[in-house]
């Protein structure tokens, strides 16, 4: 699809159309080595991410408020992997857009949303968390699965229309204020008014929150644990109850990594977006979008470490025990124990 002029330099993306944009150039060897490497990585984060899906859903010990966010997160991940990773990577090969510009604003409506949706999801997590651990006895009351439900479809609905406006904002910026526009791209560059107002609702909001919360968390937890520790070490007999606070601040550590996992990589993110005036063009961006998608094929690989629960259910999955009559039955945390 490139154009080479009389000079054997210039490309085009669309050599038919006067407007084309610049076609960048890239090697034989660049091109064979990033279409594999982004094949692999949105490979492995589809995977991963769907064995979660297939785990949480298919088992029905599992089906708890808490996993339910776990879901969701996973399934915002596994949409990272495939589509955004892929289309992304092509865009950023072949330096060109060449699907129009109606799969371009689906496309970035698409990216927007499954990023909002990780942050609102980790939010729910944190929030979740806090009750189980500093409100153990209010938990089966606040938290039920129906609201846990209502929540993550708020999310997605608030994500999906928070993108929306947010892009048709783009759309009416870039044609009454830009005149440099070519076509075979697909970027989104926002004026400095609208990048504040969603750095503060995508990020400092939800950072806020997030980090008073955990901080909560692990301060309660900490002196839970030392109870319980001190307990053991008396010879006394430790209540169930107390064992259970141990499993929650257990599960708020584990769920912790991840958090603060997405929130290493959305901070430089957000930081620089607030400095550079051509965000799509800046290599120092791509890197840290890139960075966050990378980070959607991680989080499988922090269940595996830190649940045994997971462990076991994968093994199922693979093995085809789940195909087996009444298998979603199955009480994999007596298997784990």
């Amino acid at each position: 699809m490139a154009y080479e002029t009389e000079d054997h330099e210039t490309q085009y993306c669309f050599p038919a159309i006067n407007s084309s944009c610049i076609k960048g150039k890239r090697s034989r060897y660049e091109y064979s080595f990033m279409y594999v490497f982004f094949s692999l990585l949105s490979a492995w984060t589809v995977f991963l991410n769907l064995l979660v899906i297939i785990s949480i859903s298919h088992f029905k010990k599992l089906h708890t408020p808490t996993n339910l966010i776990i879901l969701s997160l996973a399934v915002a991940d596994l949409l990272v992997g495939l589509i955004v990773m892929p289309v992304d990577a092509i865009k950023l090969t072949e330096t060109c857009w060449f699907f129009g510009d109606t799969l371009c604003d689906l496309f970035m409506i698409i990216m927007g949303l499954v990023l909002s949706t990780s942050i609102c999801n980790l939010l729910l997590i944190a929030i979740d968390r806090y009750v189980a651990v500093c409100h153990p006895l209010l938990y089966p009351q606040k938290i039920t699965t129906t609201k846990t439900l209502i929540s993550i479809c708020f999310c997605w609905v608030f994500s999906f229309v928070y993108n929306t406006v947010y892009l048709i904002s783009f759309r009416y910026f870039e044609s009454s204020q830009r005149t440099d526009t070519c076509y075979g791209k697909c970027y989104l560059i926002i004026d400095f008014s609208w990048t504040v107002v969603d750095v503060f609702i995508s990020f400092l909001f939800p950072l806020t929150v997030i980090i008073t919360l955990y901080l909560r968390i692990f301060y309660v937890a900490h002196q839970q644990v030392k109870v319980i520790n001190s307990l053991m070490k008396g010879g006394k007999c430790v209540k169930e109850g107390s064992v259970r606070r141990k499993s929650e601040s257990k599960a708020a550590l584990t769920l912790g990594i991840i958090v603060t996992a997405y929130l290493l990589c959305f901070i430089p993110y957000y930081i620089l977006s607030l400095t550079s005036s051509t965000i799509t063009s800046s290599a120092a961006i791509t890197f840290l979008i890139w960075t966050i998608y990378a980070n959607s094929g991680m989080n499988p690989v922090v269940y595996a470490l830190f649940y045994r629960w997971f462990k076991i259910s994968v093994k199922h999955i693979l093995t085809l025990k789940i195909l087996k009559p009444a298998s979603s039955l199955s009480d994999i945390f007596t298997d784990c124990s």
